[in-house]
């Protein structure tokens, strides 16, 4: 869906629901990031990026944490420090880490992904996780991590379900990575810490700059000795920033205030949905947290996304579309948006 995002740069923006990686840090923000007492963090005396590193772990209840510029670079590092050459990686077809990030578990670690069905709930079934894993023997590539992603187009992996792939990982001797880009949207939705989902996983990846709105950044979370390998690997892949305590004071900021808010982009997609939901045609999936799916039908679908674009509501795809909530978007855009999506069906009519 990312290539078929619309812009408005002949428009006045009215909402833009492309993702919730498009906020801006607001004056508070800004003043943080002004402010931040900074060093340099490849010699790892930065120290505003020391205190967002152990916030963040002690957060999540790991030992340790790595900043990085990306939630692509957290993932990737998490999967080279698992993973050998050779080896494989479980992972759903629908994933971030194997449909979105470039190929780069394979293409810069040789590591062999191993994609898996998802289920209508963005789970993976246990019996098709247990069917994927290989035998030890040299003829095939050794199965050496498991990857999960939660949430996964905006679904919440349920907690026992997470807790019976924990057991089937431990049992068939299979580390676990999470996806964790949306992790605290999950959190809030099941209304538990992040940290008891954080713990059926030896690494989590988390994003600072999506629903909670920093402005760059993301956290790789794992053992020690895990994230002492890992901050070798960022070095390679050219994530070692130097005065990053700039962007990390933003990401602690966020940690600390941005998250109960994730409450209020929820419900904003759950009106977003009920509204469009009632257009003729269109048929909506009920969203689970931030991420509202539309089918629109063919006949109409490239002048439905022209005339959101040309009124002001930017949103990805055309015949599937996806509208996401987030930061910078509130009640009253939530209402013109389908104030806009109506117009365009009643003139029709």
């Amino acid at each position: 869906m990312y290539p078929q995002s619309n812009t408005a740069s002949q428009h006045a923006i009215v909402a833009d629901f492309r993702s919730d990686t498009v906020t801006r840090p607001g004056a508070t923000l800004r003043k943080v990031m002004h402010d931040a007492e900074v060093g340099d963090d490849v010699f790892h005396d930065d120290p505003a990026v020391n205190r967002l590193e152990a916030f963040a772990a002690d957060m999540l209840g790991f030992e340790s944490a790595l900043f990085a510029p990306s939630g692509t670079q957290t993932n990737l590092i998490g999967l080279l420090t698992h993973c050998q050459r050779g080896d494989e990686y479980l992972v759903g077809q629908e994933a971030h880490t194997y449909r979105y990030e470039g190929g780069g578990a394979a293409v810069l670690g040789s590591i062999q992904p191993q994609p898996i069905l998802n289920q209508p709930d963005g789970t993976l079934a246990l019996a098709d996780i247990a069917a994927a894993i290989k035998p030890d023997d040299y003829h095939f590539a050794r199965s050496r991590l498991l990857a999960l992603e939660n949430t996964i187009g905006g679904r919440v992996l349920p907690m026992s379900y997470l807790a019976e792939v924990e057991a089937l990982a431990r049992q068939r001797r299979l580390s676990l990575h999470l996806d964790g880009a949306r992790l605290f949207n999950a959190s809030v939705k099941l209304g538990v810490p992040a940290a008891e989902i954080a713990g059926h996983f030896d690494s989590v990846s988390i994003c600072l700059s999506k629903g909670l709105g920093a402005p760059v950044g993301s956290l790789l979370l794992g053992s020690r000795d895990f994230i002492g390998e890992a901050r070798r690997w960022r070095k390679m892949l050219g994530g070692g920033m130097r005065q990053a305590g700039i962007l990390a004071a933003a990401g602690e900021y966020v940690l600390r205030h941005h998250v109960e808010r994730l409450s209020e982009d929820h419900y904003h997609a759950e009106r977003l949905a009920e509204g469009l939901g009632s257009l003729s045609g269109l048929q909506v999936t009920p969203p689970q947290t931030n991420i509202v799916f539309v089918r629109v039908p063919p006949a109409v679908a490239e002048a439905f996304a022209s005339h959101l674009l040309q009124h002001g509501i930017l949103i990805t795809g055309t015949t599937l579309q996806r509208w996401v909530t987030h930061l910078d978007v509130d009640r009253s855009q939530v209402d013109a948006a389908i104030r806009i999506a109506r117009q365009f069906f009643e003139s029709r009519a």
